[in-house]
């Protein structure tokens, strides 16, 4: 799809994202779409939408499966995080919809997709603030006295993981470096999947410095991972998925040779998909490869047990 001609009401556009016109209005390329929960208890995977805070508002989608025969069982937590440029998508997208509640059904885990606020109308760091939000949300229930039954009642705290993809996946290192930096008591953070990850080095970085007012430029730890904050990141292993296609694929290598040359003491794992583009999973997501993604992000889950 060819990006359209610009014409001289538009101040700014970033195909295929927004473009935001001279009078301040945003139109975003792609139509909001939402997939609504389903909390039938007879479902393979239950889902609902909570509140995780009001000032400002902040919510998620939480996923359980059906419960096994022993329902004292405690089951991972799975942080979601969706990608899209930072402004465009959201947890209830019917494409994060499907693709978190298959996770949860083939991983048995409980998942809390992060809805954060968009740029450019909410500026970054809101995305990394309402992410973070939602993070110590989930921690708030290692003692069971939280808000959400589900997670008071099935949650292993022990086993806590962040995933996602893209812009998601530059939201969950900078919150699993903060883990690593202020620590979150009460919960153990295992591992973070990263799938396509978006860092700094491509024509993607203007429309990212015009949705972030704070400046801090190319350097910016968010966008360029400091040696530093790998080095203290809060889990014990990391799984990158790179597709060979994908503008982003040197981002992905780039980031798993720096987390390894850190001093860093925890694993990392780089897996690559041949002649695949970027988010292919989401897009052909009964795709061999797509499967195979899938099924690694599940091993990957499940090798804590």
């Amino acid at each position: 799809m060819e990006p359209p001609p610009i014409t001289d009401d538009v101040e700014h556009q970033f195909f295929p994202f927004f473009k935001v016109y001279k009078d301040g209005r945003v139109e975003r390329f792609m139509p909001s779409e939402k997939h609504p929960p389903c909390d039938d208890p007879s479902s393979t995977v239950r889902s609902k939408d909570v509140i995780i805070s009001t000032e400002p508002v902040v919510s998620a989608r939480v996923f359980m499966p059906r419960l096994p025969n022993n329902p004292e069982k405690k089951l991972p937590v799975v942080v979601y995080i969706h990608g899209g440029g930072f402004s465009i998508a959201s947890a209830f997208h019917p494409g994060y919809h499907k693709y978190v509640s298959s996770l949860v059904a083939q991983a048995n885990v409980i998942a809390v997709s992060v809805d954060y606020w968009l740029a450019p109308e909410h500026p970054i760091p809101a995305c990394y603030e309402d992410s973070w939000a939602v993070l110590k949300w989930v921690a708030s229930h290692a003692n069971g006295d939280g808000p959400d039954p589900w997670l008071n009642s099935h949650a292993d705290f022990g086993r806590i993981f962040l995933a996602g993809d893209s812009a998601g996946e530059n939201i969950s290192h900078n919150i699993i470096s903060q883990v690593g930096s202020s620590g979150l008591p009460g919960v153990k953070i295992v591992g973070v999947a990263l799938v396509h990850p978006y860092f700094s080095g491509t024509e993607d970085d203007k429309m990212w410095l015009y949705m972030c007012p704070e400046k801090g430029g190319l350097d910016d730890p968010r966008l360029k991972p400091a040696v530093e904050d790998l080095r203290r990141l809060g889990c014990e292993r990391v799984l990158v998925f790179v597709a060979r296609k994908d503008h982003l694929r040197e981002r992905g290598t780039c980031y798993v040779e720096a987390l390894k040359g850190s001093g860093w003491k925890g694993t990392v794992e780089i897996v690559e998909h041949e002649e695949e583009n970027h988010v292919f999973h989401l897009m052909k997501n009964e795709s061999e490869k797509a499967v195979d993604l899938m099924s690694r992000s599940v091993s990957f889950i499940n090798q804590a047990e």
